[in-house]
């Protein structure tokens, strides 16, 4: 099945070339995307409902992590926090523990805001208008426009990781540095709106193909940017720290006695979980929340 998706993408790229973005070309571009999907797509039990908060944790966790892990973490995290409600009520130490091994726990963080504010604001229940989205806490326009499109069927214009290759893929052979600006308007006008869920299901799994057979696309984009290296990084120092704490309270000398690290380093990165609202401090003693 693969092989023959390359001999068709490769006819629909000499098309592409020769007539441009016509309704005919984007008939093709939209068959060979589907028939891929039929075959191949990928299974996730976020793709098997349609409740908006259910779907809401799907993609803040996949923010920035891997398919894998999230299949991990989602089941268990919904059977604990069925809706926003129980989030929002839920204290930031019992959400970071069963948080623990996705990395990035801002995000749980902002999790717990969100679902504060929808819980407060909105009854509960979802926007489905993505720029009343954007205005959340760690929603952008992608989160945005993918929450849109999967819980509520809305044919909105978003691009991630996946989405991009494609574009890039079949629409700007040989280019580099390729903007999403330019992006937007070829995944406005190929938008199958009337179903655009399983059109972005389809696109993100044809991308996922196209980057394990080509593994430089990604890196054609203006915005790729290289993974910095964990090992050694602010981001691994938060992880520690947010680790102890979520073990027991701690005071700030056991901290930086605990963690082999700079002190001024550790004493800054601890300001900053304070600032964010991850840590407090009741005298000597630092605590979660």
């Amino acid at each position: 099945m693969v092989d023959c998706n390359r001999e068709e993408s490769g006819f629909l790229h000499s098309r592409i070339n020769e007539e441009g973005l016509t309704p005919s070309v984007v008939h093709a571009f939209q068959t060979l995307i589907y028939t891929y999907y039929e075959t191949h797509k990928r299974v996730f039990p976020w793709r098997e409902t349609d409740n908006p908060y259910h779907i809401y944790v799907s993609e803040i966790m996949l923010q920035q992590t891997q398919t894998e892990r999230v299949l991990e973490k989602y089941t268990p995290f919904i059977s604990t926090f069925p809706d926003f409600s129980s989030v929002a009520c839920a204290s930031l130490h019992k959400i970071l523990t069963l948080w623990r091994g996705l990395g990035y726990n801002r995000r749980a963080l902002n999790l717990k805001r969100t679902a504060e504010i929808v819980t407060t604001e909105y009854k509960g229940v979802l926007p489905d208008d993505p720029e009343v989205l954007q205005t959340f806490p760690g929603i952008g326009r992608a989160t945005a426009g993918a929450l849109a499109a999967f819980a509520f069927s809305n044919p909105t214009i978003f691009i991630e990781t996946n989405i991009r290759i494609v574009f890039i893929h079949f629409f700007f052979q040989g280019q580099t540095h390729v903007k999403d600006k330019e992006i937007y308007p070829l995944v406005e006008k190929t938008l199958d709106r009337s179903n655009p869920r399983h059109w972005y299901y389809g696109l993100m799994d044809y991308g996922v193909m196209l980057k394990k057979k080509v593994k430089t696309l990604n890196k054609r984009s203006f915005h790729y940017q290289k993974q910095p290296p964990f090992e050694g990084s602010t981001r691994q120092l938060r992880g520690l720290l947010l680790k102890a704490l979520i073990e027991k309270s701690h005071t700030e000398s056991e901290l930086v006695e605990g963690v082999d690290c700079d002190v001024e380093r550790v004493k800054k990165v601890l300001q900053t979980l304070e600032k964010e609202g991850f840590i407090t401090r009741n005298g000597d003693i630092l605590t979660l929340g």
